[in-house]
């Protein structure tokens, strides 16, 4: 199978190709965003329904990670 390379906040990542971003992600982060408190959050039901994989990906706010299928050369940002 193909590997796709992509950014995760500056960082180069590699997953196979068919992997969402929430993988790619899970590969250098723990958590991907932080609630109103600070509290660290990460996916929690991993099929778009808890929203706690939002991130930024190609300047785009608020996109699900476990919904989107990595691409060559996307740039995601958590918020850390």
């Amino acid at each position: 199978m193909s590997r796709v390379v992509l950014s995760v906040d500056g960082l180069r990542v590699e997953v196979e190709e068919g992997a969402t971003v929430a993988a790619a992600i899970a590969q250098v982060r723990s958590s991907f965003r932080r609630s109103p408190g600070g509290e660290p959050r990460a996916p929690l039901c991993g099929m778009g329904l808890c929203f706690e994989c939002r991130v930024r990906i190609d300047a785009i706010e608020q996109l699900r990670a476990c919904m989107v299928v990595a691409r060559p050369g996307m740039r995601v940002e958590t918020q850390r």
